[in-house]
């Protein structure tokens, strides 16, 4: 009975399939039906229920399954305690906002292969509302997102704030003054999707108005950026992902007369099985935040 049939096993259970399964234990779909067809031989009972179209845990597999949870945990622990750090291997799925790719994550990569030499991250850039989802439904394993991931069994560990300024092109001639609400609402703006924490305070404050403003929201922060430059809108952005249209003067900063919240970044996770390396990766994140903060 080893680590790889246990994982195996977990992962089935989690995820209702032997094709899912394969899939996030990086096996094929016969050598994941190999490992469970060894263990239900080592233990002589059925573990799974293949009868109905989703395959369901039988009651001594649901009673395994605690034991399997808590015998891949200890491991997990024993490797971080006493293992060299090139000796823990395997793959974690990092999801990541788009405003940490353009920030910090370079640096976190580097931070994980000098701790981990061994250990592969697999990176998935995408909005932090279907971040959420992929954690919630074990096709990521950690996240760096908006906002956190309010459901059980998930941990979330603040990371840092981004304050959003205001930008806009120098074709659009936005004078120096503080801008109102009601001029605001008289530009397009450009910001993050609908949903999104920004997009929603932006169309609270416009919205009173009655200018009918037009919001062009996009998933992709390139996008918002040159859309902004090329004088397509004004937008509400992080500085520090502006530092190059800034610094030449592409875009210039305005301001409002009303307050945007700072944007909160967490790092979400799931407790439990398996979690020391993932819990060690959001640890080197917040060090990682830290030392930019230092730096600045």
């Amino acid at each position: 009975m080893n680590i790889r049939s246990l994982e195996t096993f977990i992962w089935i259970a989690r995820l209702g399939s032997f094709r899912a399964a394969a899939s996030r234990v990086y096996a094929s779909q016969p050598s994941v039906s190999a490992r469970i067809a060894g263990l239900e031989d080592q233990l002589g009972v059925e573990l799974f229920n293949r009868s109905a179209r989703k395959i369901t845990l039988t009651a001594k597999g649901r009673e395994f399954l605690i034991y399997a949870e808590k015998m891949l945990n200890l491991h997990g622990e024993m490797m971080q305690a006493v293992a060299k750090s090139s000796s823990i291997q395997g793959t974690i799925r990092l999801g990541v906002s788009e405003t940490i790719a353009h920030t910090w994550l370079p640096q976190l990569v580097e931070r994980v292969s000098e701790a981990y030499p061994a250990i592969n991250l697999e990176l998935e850039i995408d909005i932090s509302i279907n971040l959420s989802d992929k954690l919630v439904n074990h096709e990521i394993d950690i996240a760096f997102l908006m906002g956190g991931v309010n459901q059980p069994g998930i941990i979330n560990q603040t990371l840092c704030r981004y304050p959003l300024i205001w930008v806009a092109s120098p074709k659009l001639n936005i004078g120096d003054q503080p801008m109102s609400l009601e001029e605001l609402s008289s530009w397009p703006i450009i910001t993050y999707p609908r949903k999104s924490e920004p997009y929603m305070v932006i169309r609270a404050l416009v919205d009173p108005m009655n200018h009918s403003t037009r919001i062009h929201s996009s998933s992709s922060l390139s996008t918002i950026i040159r859309m902004t430059v090329d004088g397509l809108g004004v937008s509400a952005l992080p500085a520090e992902i502006l530092q190059a249209e800034l610094s030449t003067d592409v875009l210039r900063r305005f301001d409002v007369n009303a307050e945007l919240p700072d944007l909160a970044f967490s790092a979400a996770f799931r407790s439990g099985p398996g979690g020391t390396v993932v819990q060690a990766i959001a640890e080197l994140a917040s060090a990682t935040v830290e030392g930019r903060v230092k730096a600045d």
